[in-house]
């Protein structure tokens, strides 16, 4: 029997129902004769609702405090779904992330994954247990509580998969894997069925919000294939994200980052305010660095999208912040194609939201625009660049 490793986010076990939804599908996936490990989010908005009480008691929580808060979130998920199996009639146990021997370093609040140590996991699994995983947290070599930072319950499904030598890894959310743009906004948006990870991590860190970008990178590296699904739908639609894949040639995507701030100023007083954004919620998109320097950097990690942390984060080192948005072409190939540079530049401008600043590579070309101009740029780059 193979592992197969599956995580559900906060969407997936919002409520009980859900929850229990969710603890059939597993159940089902067991008895078809996998090995199955489950890697579970805080219910719905939890690790918010967590963080915003800790801001009402201070400003500025110590990082090591909130890492203890939040992962409580995880913990009632995981045990609660753990008593959904047991009652659908299969054994299962959860476990933390210390628990699951997932070691990080001792950065609270932005910790990154150095080994996994799955011994404990292994052994349920020979004991024909389901293994349910909290998300997003591990243990440093200090003994310390921490959290992977937004986005990390998909970085700990990816890395318990390569510690298994599991045989899949997916990855169930609200939607049905990646699409050309948001289908919300762009109807004739079209799903990729087989994406290259390159790609992926191209969206991702432009604010796609399906996969992490981090956990795309840890996947490529290990080489494991990721599939986007949705929870519980049985139409068998997905996205593979595999390095099997075509490398990505011209625009492939279109995505929209609403919630951004750029942040302008000489490099030396950056640093400072790049080695704090984890610290605020913030993360890092673009950069572009010379005498001065300009950071794009997307806020929907901040409880809120709230501006203020970053302002304040920027006066304290002496450097300008505006609020804006950014969209980003992703693909491959692109600085051999300036005439799609030109086309984006003209369509902005049309759209009486002239780019404020572009940032390019071959993968990527990002352009800033007003705010309120997001959702339309999206929308006339995608039908110009893309749709048939």
């Amino acid at each position: 029997m193979g592992v197969v490793v599956q995580k559900y986010g906060g969407s997936s076990v919002a409520d009980v129902s859900r929850l229990k939804r969710v603890a059939e599908g597993v159940v089902a996936r067991k008895r078809a004769g996998d090995r199955v490990v489950v890697v579970v989010s805080a219910m719905g908005k939890t690790t918010d609702g967590l963080i915003e009480m800790a801001r009402q008691v201070t400003a500025e929580p110590p990082r090591r405090e909130l890492d203890m808060l939040v992962t409580t979130g995880e913990r009632i998920s995981m045990a609660l779904l753990s008593m959904a199996i047991h009652a659908a009639g299969e054994d299962a146990i959860s476990f933390t992330g210390s628990q699951s021997g997932i070691i990080t370093d001792d950065h609270h609040q932005a910790a990154r994954i150095m080994e996994v140590r799955p011994h404990r996991i292994e052994e349920e699994l020979e004991r024909g247990r389901i293994v349910i995983v909290a998300c997003y947290q591990g243990v440093s070599r200090q003994r310390e509580v921490t959290t992977l930072g937004r986005g990390g319950s998909d970085t700990t499904a990816v890395a318990l998969a390569a510690a298994l030598n599991a045989d899949a890894c997916e990855i169930y959310s609200d939607v049905d894997g990646v699409y050309t743009a948001d289908p919300n906004l762009c109807p004739q948006a079209r799903l990729l069925p087989l994406i290259h990870h390159d790609l992926m991590q191209s969206m991702a860190s432009a604010g796609a919000r399906v996969l992490n970008a981090e956990a795309v990178d840890f996947a490529r590296r290990a080489g494991i294939e990721i599939r986007a699904r949705k929870s519980g739908d049985a139409s068998g639609r997905e996205t593979r994200v595999s390095a099997l894949a075509p490398s990505p040639s011209g625009v492939m995507a279109v995505v929209g980052a609403a919630a951004v701030t750029r942040l302008s100023g000489p490099l030396p007083a950056l640093d400072p305010v790049i080695a704090e954004l984890t610290a605020v919620g913030g993360r890092l998109m673009c950069v572009q660095a010379g005498a001065t320097a300009d950071l794009l950097v997307d806020r929907t990690g901040i409880p809120g999208k709230d501006a203020e942390p970053l302002r304040r984060l920027a006066e304290r080192q002496g450097v300008s912040a505006h609020e804006m948005s950014a969209v980003t072409l992703a693909g491959g190939g692109l600085l051999q194609r300036p005439e799609l540079w030109g086309t984006a530049l003209r369509l902005l401008k049309g759209l009486d939201s002239a780019a404020q600043g572009v940032w390019g590579d071959d993968r990527a070309v990002t352009f800033a625009v007003d705010s309120a101009a997001c959702d339309r740029a999206v929308k006339a780059l995608h039908a110009a660049l893309i749709a048939p």
